[in-house]
C-alpha cells in the first residue's frame, strides 16, 4: 500500500509575524506595547493601539519582513527578524530581536545586529552551542550563536556567511572577528539554516543558491569551518528564487522510532510564484544521511506544478522557519512566516 506523508498539525504550529506598522497605528507618543512591560499572560490586550495585531507581532515601528535566528534557550522563545531601524520601507537590513514565553506575548527587545559600512545583515538563524564547539563560551555558559548572510553594500556585489555571538541569553551580540566563515564569490547566496545533526556529530549548514534554484549542503565541527557536501535541486519547481530554507525531522504519525526529513523552501516570487501567486513556500519529503537529502518519490505525488507540496495555500505566509532547541519534551516543530507576499508588500 502506498503511503503519503504530510506535515501534521500535531507537529508543525503555524504562527505569523506581521508587516511594518509604522504607517497603520492610531499610536500618540504615550501609547506602548503592553506586552514590553508584562512578563506574563496578560489579562487584556497586548497591544494598545486600535489598529494593531493582537496576535501576530509586529515591531513597534518601521519595517520588519522574514523572521531570523528562532532559538529556545533558559525559558524563552528569542525571535529575530529582518528590520529597518530607519524607515517603513525595505532597507538597511539590521536583525530586530523580540522574546516570548508563551509565543503570544512578545517583548521587544534592542536592535540585535545591526549593519555596517559594508554588510547588511541578511536572514539567517541561530542554535545554542551547548558543547562550545566554536569557543565562543564555556560549557558552563554556553553561547547562542547567529549564523546570517552578509549582504555587502554598493557598489560592490555578493554574499556571505557570517556569525555573530552572544553569552546573556542574546541580550547583547558581538560579531565574529573571522567572518566571513563561508565565501562563495556568489552574488545571491543566502539564508543559511544551521542544525546540530545528531547522527553525523556535526554542524550542517542549508543555505540557498538563490538563482540557481538550488539548495547547498555543507558541515563543520565548530560553526567557523565549513566543507561542502552536496546540491539539492528539483526541476519543475523553478517558480521563484529559492530563500530561507529549513530542514528538520518529524514523526510519521507521532511514531518517534519513524521519522523523515523535511526539506522546506521558500519562494522570492512576484507575479507568479507559489500556488496562491506570488511568495510563498514549498517542501519535500525524503532522506538526509548527512551528506544529501533524498526526496521520496513515493511519498510526494506530484503536483500540477512540479514535485513538490505546498506548505501554504494563502498569500500571506511567506520566509517561514521553524525554531531550534525547542524541549524534547515539547515534542512540537515549531514555525512562523511573514504574514507578507512580495505582489504588494512596499
Amino acid at each position: 500500500m502506498r503511503k503519503t506523508f504530510t506535515l501534521p498539525l500535531t507537529s508543525a504550529l503555524a504562527l505569523a509575524v506581521a508587516g511594518c506598522t509604522g504607517s497603520n497605528t492610531t499610536s500618540t507618543p504615550n501609547d506602548t506595547a503592553a506586552s514590553a512591560e508584562t512578563s506574563g499572560p496578560a489579562t487584556t490586550a497586548p497591544y494598545q493601539e486600535t489598529f494593531r495585531p493582537q496576535f501576530h507581532f509586529t515591531p513597534k515601528e518601521n519595517w520588519m519582513n522574514d523572521p531570523n535566528g528562532l532559538v529556545y534557550h533558559n525559558g524563552e522563545y528569542h525571535m529575530f527578524y529582518q528590520y529597518n531601524p530607519y524607515g517603513d520601507k525595505w532597507g538597511h537590513m539590521s536583525w530586530g530581536h523580540a522574546i516570548s514565553k508563551d509565543l503570544v506575548h512578545w517583548e521587544e527587545q534592542k536592535v540585535a545586529i545591526p549593519e555596517d559600512e559594508e554588510y547588511m545583515i541578511f536572514s539567517g538563524s541561530a542554535v545554542v552551542d551547548h558543547h562550545n564547539t566554536s569557543g565562543f563560551g564555556t560549557k558552563d555558559n554556553p553561547p547562542m550563536v547567529a549564523i546570517y548572510t552578509g549582504h555587502k553594500q554598493e557598489p560592490e556585489k555578493g554574499q556571505d556567511q557570517q556569525l555573530a555571538y552572544s553569552l546573556d541569553n542574546g541580550r547583547t551580540w558581538t560579531k565574529y572577528a573571522g567572518n566571513p566563515v563561508l565565501d562563495e564569490g556568489m552574488e545571491n547566496f543566502r539564508d543559511p539554516k544551521v542544525i546540530w545533526h545528531e547522527e553525523s556529530e556535526q554542524w550542517i549548514m542549508v543555505v540557498a543558491l538563490s538563482t540557481d534554484y538550488k539548495i547547498a549542503f555543507y558541515s563543520s565541527p565548530n560553526l567557523k569551518d565549513w566543507t561542502f557536501l552536496s546540491h539539492f535541486e528539483s526541476p519543475g519547481s523553478e517558480l521563484g528564487i529559492w530563500e530561507c530554507p529549513d530542514l528538520f525531522a518529524l514523526p510519521i504519525d507521532g511514531d518517534e522510532d519513524k521519522r523523515k526529513w523535511v526539506l522546506e523552501v521558500d519562494l522570492g516570487a512576484g507575479e507568479e510564484g507559489s500556488v496562491a501567486g506570488g511568495s510563498g513556500g514549498l517542501y519535500f519529503v525524503g532522506e538526509f544521511d548527512g551528506k544529501q537529502f533524498i526526496p521520496d518519490e513515493d511519498a510526494m505525488p506530484e503536483s500540477e506544478s512540479g514535485p513538490h507540496q505546498w506548505v501554504d495555500y494563502g498569500k500571506d505566509f511567506y520566509a517561514a522557519v521553524s525554531w531550534s532547541d525547542v524541549p524534547e519534551e515539547d515534542g512540537r516543530r515549531i514555525w512562523v512566516g511573514w504574514m507578507n507576499n512580495w505582489q504588494y508588500a512596499q
